[in-house]
């Protein structure tokens, strides 16, 4: 994975005005009377970079394995104890996680056949 340097400048000021040329975090111009950053503190977040970037992707699965289930629970549906439990299991997979390595350890639930 690539770590997007312009990310890891956002996670320390979220106002830096900056170009960067090709990702490279030696190709960094700070304009506008933005501070610089120094190497050492931008590569300090790549780490938590990594894990924001995972954590989107695999809420980005959960919430299409959601809504491919939301018509079971429409008003005129009578939600199975199996669905309810399989969304709610959706719902609480991000719960605890803190590292990349939690992330991908994740093993989604088996869907219900209704």
């Amino acid at each position: 994975m690539t770590i997007d340097v312009t990310d890891a400048i956002f996670k320390i000021n979220p106002n830096a005005e900056f170009v960067i040329r090709e990702n490279n975090i030696n190709q960094i111009t700070w304009l506008n009377g933005t501070t610089p950053i120094s190497k050492a503190d931008i590569e300090a977040q790549f780490t938590a970079v990594e894990f924001d970037t995972a954590m989107e992707d695999l809420r980005t699965k959960r919430n299409r394995l959601l809504s491919d289930t939301d018509h079971y629970a429409l008003s005129d549906q009578t939600l199975s104890d199996d669905m309810r439990t399989y969304r709610q299991s959706l719902r609480d997979i991000t719960n605890g996680l803190t590292t990349v390595a939690d992330v991908e350890a994740v093993v989604f639930p088996t869907k219900p056949t209704s």
